[in-house]
């Protein structure tokens, strides 16, 4: 399928890849187009390494394994970068997008990257998540970078998702405080 979007993240446990992946997918549902969001773990642990992954298409998506030739990858957490036996930018196409999550510049961290053929963006999701969720869990705030650097899925779609998802299982204040973190990191993603 031609038009499908495949999106890799990576993470570590705990800090909500499989959530993210999986509420892309529903996002996307709430769009009119088809979703498909899972994780695959590792050792289950906390803090061990880990993928999730994000399909989107405008068909029926017919296939359930992992994501190979990912166009985009979401790094939510830094130190994965350059990890002995572990390149997150594996098989992605050229012009490919990698979203990482640390507090520096696209410029910044070249070296961290081992190609200079893909498009890089970068924010501080898990500060965004601190000063706006009060914990230092950056899934959302990199699904806000996620929509600006891409366009794949609408803002707006996505705050009306956190609204029905997160509206039956947590406070107020903390799906404000999502909202907001999902906003900024959207206004400051860097790239």
């Amino acid at each position: 399928m031609s038009d499908m979007i495949e999106i890799r993240w990576h993470g570590r446990g705990g800090q909500g890849v499989k959530t993210a992946a999986t509420l892309l997918a529903e996002v996307a549902l709430n769009e009119g187009k088809y979703g498909q969001g899972f994780p695959e773990y590792g050792p289950e642990r906390m803090g061990a390494p880990m993928r999730g992954f994000t399909r989107l298409a405008e068909e029926p998506i017919h296939i359930h394994c992992g994501i190979a030739n990912p166009g985009t990858v979401i790094v939510l957490d830094n130190t994965l970068l350059g990890l002995s036996g572990l390149d997150v930018t594996e098989g992605m196409p050229a012009g490919g997008t990698l979203v990482v999550n640390i507090n520096q510049t696209p410029e910044e961290i070249k070296h961290l990257i081992p190609r200079t053929d893909l498009r890089v963006f970068t924010v501080d999701a898990t500060q965004i998540a601190i000063d706006e969720i009060g914990r230092p869990i950056p899934n959302t705030p990199m699904i806000g970078a996620l929509v600006k650097a891409t366009g794949v899925i609408k803002l707006e779609t996505v705050l009306e998702d956190i609204d029905r998802k997160f509206g039956k299982k947590f406070p107020a204040k903390v799906i404000e405080g999502n909202k907001k973190a999902i906003i900024r990191a959207f206004e400051e993603v860097r790239g």
